[in-house]
């Protein structure tokens, strides 16, 4: 089982994983809001954006090495989208590519567009990696909940966070299995076979989500979120919050006083 790393972490002791799970959801999302709505070619605001990030990684004493391996499984994805947009953004052209009787011309504009994507993206990513490892996850779920998030979107969380990694090992060993009855096959000549695997593993992931759902209604599961220690908010909170909340303001100021100027 995988899900015992999951949260190494979020039992350091520093400032950052020592505040309420509900003051760190909402600061982390105001960031990410104050990220999106910032205008692509405020260059410098997006630099102090990424240093502000890497303070409070440093804070959290969580090894940015772990943050940075976590972001780049993520970030292909993005990329994965944003990659052809400078070729379909129209606008003046920055150059073009040929690929034989195709040329792909590249526009200002479809640049911009995707430098904002990218870059948004990234930082996005980064504050919700930091947010989840400075955080048990069942605290994150009951903060959820106490922000008054729906309670199916909780449950859903749980149930995910709890049996995902059950059916990675169940995946894992048929993998094994297939592995050890196709002595010296070519792996792209399995396809048929793997989607076999998928369709069993979803029917076997079905069945044992009805045992779940079963048993759970046995015992009286009313799809609340149980921790041993109840939330407060401290006065440590209160300042963290508001700390966060000048900071991202003033980095905006700067950043729209710095564009009026030049």
């Amino acid at each position: 089982m995988s899900s015992i790393n999951i949260d190494k972490y979020s039992t350091i002791n520093s400032i950052v994983n020592r505040r309420d799970p509900r003051i760190k959801i909402i600061v982390f999302l105001l960031f990410i809001l104050v990220i999106l709505s910032t205008r692509p070619e405020l260059f410098l605001v997006f630099a102090i954006y990424a240093i502000f990030i890497f303070v409070l990684i440093l804070l959290s004493k969580i090894p940015i090495k772990f943050i940075i391996k976590r972001s780049l499984t993520v970030i292909p994805f993005v990329l994965m989208i944003a990659i052809f947009i400078p070729f379909l953004k129209k606008g003046e052209i920055a150059g073009g590519y040929s690929f034989g009787s195709i040329r792909l011309n590249v526009s200002y504009g479809g640049l911009m567009v995707f430098w904002n994507v990218l870059i948004k993206s990234y930082l996005s990513i980064l504050c919700m990696i930091l947010l989840t490892a400075s955080t048990r996850f069942s605290e994150l779920l009951k903060a959820l909940e106490k922000l008054r998030i729906p309670k199916l979107i909780v449950t859903l969380l749980s149930f995910t966070y709890r049996y995902i990694f059950v059916f990675q090992d169940e995946f894992q060993s048929m993998s094994r299995a297939k592995e050890s009855r196709s002595y010296r096959r070519k792996r792209w000549l399995n396809f048929k076979t793997l989607a076999n695997m998928v369709g069993v593993l979803f029917i076997r992931a079905y069945e044992r989500g009805e045992r779940v759902y079963l048993a759970m209604c046995s015992r009286g599961f009313e799809g609340s979120v149980k921790t041993i220690q109840d939330m407060d908010l401290t006065k440590g909170d209160i300042y963290f919050l508001s700390t966060i909340v000048i900071i991202l303001a003033l980095i905006r100021i700067l950043g729209e006083w710095t564009t009026y100027l030049l």
